[in-house]
């Protein structure tokens, strides 16, 4: 069992963690859970002896972590899945750490069996990608078969695979006894692995209690109501019913009522005595999310805004008009309409001129002389060398020819005295 009593911790003149008590029992999957710059992490490092605190004390156990006999025998963390040699294999990254605690070599082979990296045993570190690396720090964890078990963020990196693994690890751990302290910002995760909840916020604690007990108690519950579509006065009928009961209705968007203070039972029978048909009659409880954000929303450090882009904005040029909408873009699913077409068939190349040269497959024009049909011939071809044929004997000379002037320009006289002769 981990317990914290009265733990403070300051650096300089910031505090980051102020008086904070807590115990972690066995079999159970504890979930720390916090915004960023809450403690956490400050705190996981003071219980494995990391950190010492400024005030108060954390135990494992009853005692210490540095006064813990073979402490690697009985408490194992993942808190940086990068403190690893990256020069050193997997095998021999897990082979130090058991020669150190006197664990048996055969005991790296188990290990790297049970988080999938026995075939990559041989490999460097250094290559090794997130995932992987997070699955080394689990074996180094597991190593010396502990008791006590300490993760930050286990999953970071783990592909849906990966995360749906840790979730069973961490478990079955939880039933053998063992005690599992699990910090992680994955609140659908948490959701789904944590039996117990340690919250912090600035230092401080915030809750201690189940996952159930704490969505409930940092949740409104309601009930979803829908009546049919087609007949809107039924759901005013019913409205006014469930107000003269004493509850509280609100309109959704998609036309269903959400009702509080009434319990389903009492809603049935209200719309029974009022004769009004149900399309829909549901509970709904928050989430571990919503239920997270309404508890540690007064504790965020770091909160964003909405990006003005002030002075960004290019102007338009005179005449112009704005961009209009294109309904959907930017949705989920969305994607860009296939071109017009042209002719019934898409794609097609415009008709060219009669007596002119179809165009090429580029939309340049085709060779003169080509046939409609004919395939058109390749753009990016070289031209076959031709061997150069002399003119006819009786033919004179051709005169060299002279570019011609640019259209803007007059024509200029380019013949000369001596040309006449």
């Amino acid at each position: 069992m981990i317990e914290a009593v009265g733990l403070t911790k300051r650096y300089g003149d910031k505090t980051a963690v102020y008086n904070l008590s807590f115990q972690v029992r066995p079999g159970a999957v504890t979930g720390f859970l916090g915004p960023n710059g809450s403690g956490k992490s400050t705190t996981m490092r003071m219980i494995l002896g990391l950190d010492n605190p400024t005030a108060g004390q954390v135990t494992i156990g009853g005692y210490p972590y540095r006064r813990l006999p073979n402490a690697p025998r009985q408490v194992g963390a993942l808190l940086d899945a990068k403190a690893v040699h990256g020069g050193r294999s997997a095998r021999n990254h897990l082979l130090s750490l058991a020669q150190l605690s006197g664990i048996p070599a055969r005991r790296v082979d188990e290990v790297l069996g049970v988080v999938g990296l026995h075939e990559v045993a041989r490999r460097r570190s250094k290559g090794f990608s997130l995932g992987m690396g997070q699955r080394l720090g689990i074996a180094a964890a597991l190593l010396g078969d502990p008791q006590v078990l300490l993760f930050d963020e286990p999953v970071n990196g783990l592909d849906p695979e990966g995360i749906l693994w840790v979730r069973n690890l961490m478990k079955a751990l939880a039933a053998e006894g063992r005690t599992v302290f699990v910090s992680s910002h994955l609140m659908s995760e948490m959701a789904l692995t944590a039996d117990h909840l340690i919250v912090i916020g600035r230092g401080q604690l915030l809750a201690d209690m189940s996952v159930t007990d704490f969505i409930s108690a940092n949740s409104a519950d309601f009930a979803r109501v829908r009546t049919p579509d087609t007949e809107p006065q039924q759901r005013e009928k019913l409205s006014a019913a469930i107000t003269e009961a004493g509850g509280h209705v609100l309109p959704e968007q998609d036309g269903a009522l959400r009702v509080t203070g009434l319990a389903l039972p009492r809603i049935s029978d209200i719309a029974h005595d009022s004769d009004v048909r149900l399309w829909e009659l549901s509970p709904h409880q928050a989430s571990l999310e919503e239920a997270y954000m309404r508890m540690t929303q007064g504790a965020v450090d770091y909160r964003s805004t909405t990006d003005q882009k002030a002075g960004l904005q290019q102007p338009l040029p005179p005449g112009a008009q704005p961009p209009v909408p294109v309904p959907g873009q930017g949705q989920p699913g969305w994607y860009a309409p296939p071109p017009p077409q042209q002719g019934g068939q898409p794609f097609a190349a415009p008709q060219g001129v009669p007596g002119q040269a179809p165009a090429g497959p580029y939309g340049a024009p085709g060779a003169p002389g080509a046939a409609p049909g004919a395939p058109a011939p390749n753009p990016y071809a070289q031209p076959a060398p031709q061997a150069p044929q002399a003119p006819p004997a009786q033919a004179p000379a051709a005169p060299p020819a002279v570019p011609a002037a640019p259209p803007t320009a007059p024509a200029a006289d380019l013949t000369k005295p001596e040309d006449a002769r």
